[in-house]
């Protein structure tokens, strides 16, 4: 038995209800719920893992794949569906990084065939995610950049906006504390990396890892308009420069000096205090041969 747990926005989508169809036919045993608020796909997983259906499927964008996350979370271990995913949303950021195709046949006949791998989740005080948390300017983006605009750029929306946001962005301030980690003072934007990429496409953590039992540390510290170019250099460059401090960790707590957007998966989280701590081998997931996030 699988379990779709569909994004209500794409509910009349051609493509998902056509490889539903084709793999009904071939005798696969799918169910659809199609979620209408925040909460459902909560609700739905933990339905679905009452009734001990084998493999529930995030289809939808980032957000979904977070609530559905949360949702297996929610759940005992021993009760925790697989995860798979369909991406259907803007950014997609987790599933493409790990290979999962945009086509719905493809995604849905990886869910079916696959075998699942454990990886890691990281709690965020009583919240997860999968992929990355982003404060500072990127968590800004997500929750400012206009739905309108994500439709037409696509990814590309993110990338707009973060460069109208650098030429006027209001720095931040706080701690950031953990094992060998001790960093205060002034930042633009820092993230927490269990996967490695985060607003349409952007590399945060190239060397990041989904089952390696920790999670990667980016930090922008202020920095003036003249050092732009300086700043895009180091964040494509491994370790440390003036501006980005790199750190792995799996647990750190942060305190900024005030209450502060977090962005979880692309789910706004406002909050001040936050502990980060990772799960190992928390769910299993349907994930491609040779999928470049899983440390082999």
């Amino acid at each position: 038995m699988i379990r779709i747990i569909l994004n209500g926005k794409k509910a009349d989508d051609i493509d998902i209800k056509n490889a539903i169809h084709i793999l009904r036919d071939e005798g696969i045993e799918i169910e659809v719920r199609v979620t209408w608020e925040y909460g459902d796909a909560i609700r739905f997983v933990q339905e679905a893992a009452n009734e001990h259906v084998k493999t529930v499927i995030a289809a939808g964008g980032d957000g979904t794949l977070n609530e559905v996350v949360n949702g297996l979370m929610s759940v005992a271990y021993d009760k925790r569906p697989n995860l798979a995913i369909i991406p259907m949303g803007t950014a997609n950021d987790f599933a493409l990084s790990c290979n999962i195709s945009e086509f719905p046949l493809e995604a849905l006949r990886l869910a079916v065939e696959a075998k699942s791998t454990p990886i890691d989740i990281v709690q965020a005080n009583d919240r997860y995610f999968i992929n990355v948390a982003t404060g500072g300017i990127g968590a800004e983006i997500t929750a400012q950049t206009p739905s309108e605009l994500k439709n037409f750029l696509g990814g590309g929306a993110y990338t707009l906006s973060a460069v109208l946001k650098a030429l006027n962005f209001t720095k931040n301030s706080g701690k950031l504390v953990g094992e060998g980690i001790d960093v205060s003072g002034n930042y633009i934007a820092a993230a927490i990396c269990n996967g490695r990429q985060a607003g349409g496409g952007q590399i945060l953590a190239p060397n990041a890892y989904i089952n390696d039992g920790v999670f990667d540390i980016v930090i922008i510290l202020e920095f003036p308009l003249t050092a732009i170019a300086q700043v895009l250099s180091e964040i494509l460059q491994d370790g440390d420069g003036e501006y980005i401090k790199r750190f792995q960790s799996n647990k750190v707590i942060s305190y900024p000096d005030n209450q502060r957007h977090l962005n979880l998966d692309g789910e706004p989280y406002n909050i001040k205090d936050v502990t980060f701590e990772i799960i190992p081998n928390a769910i299993n997931i349907k994930l491609p041969k040779n999928c470049p996030l899983v440390k082999y």
